[in-house]
């Protein structure tokens, strides 16, 4: 054994405790530590030939890297939609590293068993029937592509093609209707060989980013019969818009299509009882994106995928090798090497189980029902605030709203929230007008929190 290794074999107890101090110092100094970042890397570094042992290299990551790194854990990084970390999801994702399972398949462990009422919890979370079938995936872009995965095989049923084993020259085109999609859903079309000229947009409601359930039927109307895929969106990036849903399932009474309801983070609207009712026919879709590093507050990486047709989607992901053993019969035992595009995977539901089995769902709501009020907060305050404007409602969780002036004054008011170190915002453009977003998913951020962005916002008003 290295020499090096063998020392820190045998210094193991004192090194974790080394890095669990550091990782307590790391966390309980969030609220003083720079939200965001822009400065540049250090010099890089040769690669080190006999190596510096564990303790070298955590100081070496404290002293080059560690400075550089956001708070992104913290109370007010506002910035895309990022949840942080439950004490207790922390815990199990250090156990998921010290563990190092691969739950692949059952023949070794019960950690896929773990993933499974992982995934039936989470399925009860969000309120869907038994017949949804899910598995763990790194995060929405892998959940959306997934989801569309096992779309793309339904759409080769009902054309007598077996995309699967045929490939897609022989599916031909397929229409993808949608209103508003998340960027991954033109990224997996791209990765499914489908195409980002598949995705056909279709009117939103006048105002809203919510699709026009009437210029929906219109567009399927014009397909003749064909079969298509819809992406309805259940919480719009920008906007947390969401479609009707049950207006539009109501359509496949007439048409042909698969639903796929990218709920990424609205799906968590169900634990606030005045929004669960923007949920409504959740469980009609055929396939669902669920992400948990954002509202479930779970490290990265981690999201859910949910289909009713896992038959089909064993039949996208199916891995057929002697040493994996056989495939099965039981869908419901089917191994997890089967249903998504990793063979190898990190135990990303172990997280999730901690922090479900240490807070429950009313732990889980109670986070929600906050960072909703807060962000209702933050849309009052910004409203009254001289030099802005509300974009849109604030619907659930997103305040989008623009500063007074040039278009070029939202990019510096972004730099300038960085350089005041005390928040984090994303820019993004909502109705051709350059805006910012505040996204609130974090447990730990409070009322306090609020009143010092809108500090911020004051100081730096136009």
């Amino acid at each position: 054994m290295h020499a090096r290794l063998g020392d820190d074999l045998a210094r193991l107890p004192g090194l974790l405790d080394e890095a669990r101090a550091h990782a307590v110092r790391l966390l309980t100094g969030l609220d003083d530590r720079p939200v965001a970042l822009t400065t540049g890397p250090p010099a890089p570094d040769p690669l080190p030939v006999t190596g510096i042992g564990a303790a070298g290299a955590l100081e070496a990551f404290a002293r080059r890297w560690e400075p550089g790194f956001a708070a992104s854990a913290g109370p007010r990084y506002l910035g895309f939609v990022t949840g942080g970390a439950t004490p207790a999801s922390l815990a199990g994702d250090w156990l998921t590293g010290a563990l190092d399972q691969n739950p692949t398949s059952g023949i070794d462990s019960s950690a896929p068993d773990l993933e499974r009422e992982t995934v039936a919890w989470l399925r009860e979370l969000f309120g869907l029937p038994r017949e949804h079938a899910g598995a763990f995936v790194s995060g929405a872009t892998m959940s959306n592509f997934t989801g569309l995965a096992v779309a793309r095989e339904w759409v080769g049923e009902r054309r007598g093609v077996r995309v699967s084993e045929q490939g897609v020259a022989a599916l031909g085109p397929v229409p993808v209707l949608s209103a508003s999609p998340h960027s991954s859903v033109g990224k997996a079309l791209s990765m499914l060989g489908l195409g980002r000229s598949a995705l056909r947009r279709v009117d939103a409601l006048p105002g809203r980013e919510a699709v026009d359930p009437a210029r929906l039927e219109e567009a399927l109307e014009s397909l003749g019969g064909e079969p298509a895929i819809v992406v309805a969106n259940a919480g719009t990036v920008n906007t947390v818009d969401f479609d009707d849903l049950r207006a539009i399932a109501a359509l496949r009474e007439r048409y042909p299509f698969w639903l796929h309801v990218d709920a990424a983070f609205g799906a968590f609207a169900l634990l606030s009882p005045d929004h669960a009712h923007l949920l409504d026919g959740l469980g009609e879709a055929d396939s669902v994106c669920v992400d948990l590093h954002k509202w479930l507050n779970v490290p990265y990486d981690s999201a859910v995928q949910f289909t009713r047709r896992r038959d089909l989607q064993v039949r996208v992901f199916a891995n057929s090798a002697a040493y994996l053993g056989p495939l099965g019969d039981d869908l419901d035992r089917v191994d997890l090497v089967h249903l998504t595009p990793e063979n190898s995977r990190r135990l990303r539901a172990l997280p999730a189980w901690f922090t479900l089995a240490a807070y429950g769902r009313e732990g889980h709501a109670e986070i929600v029902r906050r960072d909703i009020a807060l962000a209702g907060l933050l849309g009052e305050r910004v409203a009254a605030l001289p030099g802005y404007r509300l974009l849109a409602p604030v619907r659930l969780n997103v305040v989008c709203f623009t500063p007074e002036g040039s278009p070029e004054r939202t990019g510096e008011l972004v730099s300038a929230i960085i350089e005041s170190g005390e928040a984090f915002l994303t820019p993004t453009v909502y109705g051709g007008v350059p805006a910012l977003r505040a996204a609130f998913s974090n447990w730990r951020t409070t009322e306090a929190d609020v009143e010092r962005v809108v500090k911020v916002l004051e100081r730096l008003a136009p």
